[in-house]
């Protein structure tokens, strides 16, 4: 099984990215899913100050790796050739699946700030920070989760600043270079 991740900081296109395996039959696991399903679980609303509570939590009680070690069995089942995870957040993450999966490789999305701003206010997402302020904060609290070392050791780097047909064909090239 080949298992590639994607990394990158808040709407820097990692979802969409994800679409696109998808489209491509892909089998896709969203690590933020193991947060939304916790969040859930325990009858809070997704609001970004949540999701980042139970993010914390998790990873200062099992380890910075804590949402990775949930995903792996959710990746296993899928018993597919390829495998794409969506959302790493830390460099321990990364250590975890590749200490798993022989192969693994790491593909980090980015954007400038602006963009990713622009992008969060366009969706509107309930945990969508509303103000530049609030998305720097969010930015450092992952950053802090080691999302920039993870940034730094990826295989691949997909800047996301054009137009969304010149990132869809890269993220297709990038694919098929790697058996999609």
């Amino acid at each position: 099984m080949k298992v590639i991740g994607v990394v990158g900081l808040p709407a820097s296109g990692k979802g969409e990215f994800s679409r696109i395996a998808e489209d491509m039959g892909i089998p896709v696991v969203v690590m933020g899913d193991v947060i939304r399903n916790t969040l859930t679980d325990r009858g809070l609303p997704p609001t970004d100050e949540n999701l980042g509570e139970i993010s914390r939590e998790l990873r200062e009680r099992y380890g910075r790796g804590a949402v990775a070690q949930r995903c792996i069995p959710m990746i296993k089942a899928l018993d597919a050739n390829l495998v794409l995870v969506d959302g790493i957040r830390s460099d321990a993450e990364v250590a975890l699946f590749r200490e798993v999966f022989e192969g693994f490789t790491l593909i980090a999305v980015e954007a400038p700030f602006g963009v990713r701003f622009q992008r969060l206010n366009d969706r509107k997402r309930s945990d969508d920070p509303s103000d530049e302020e609030s998305m720097r904060a969010r930015d450092a609290r992952e950053l802090g989760w080691g999302l920039g070392r993870a940034l730094e050791i990826a295989d691949y780097t997909v800047h996301n600043e054009g137009s969304i047909q010149e990132f869809r064909d890269e993220v297709v090239r990038i694919l098929k270079e790697m058996g999609a």
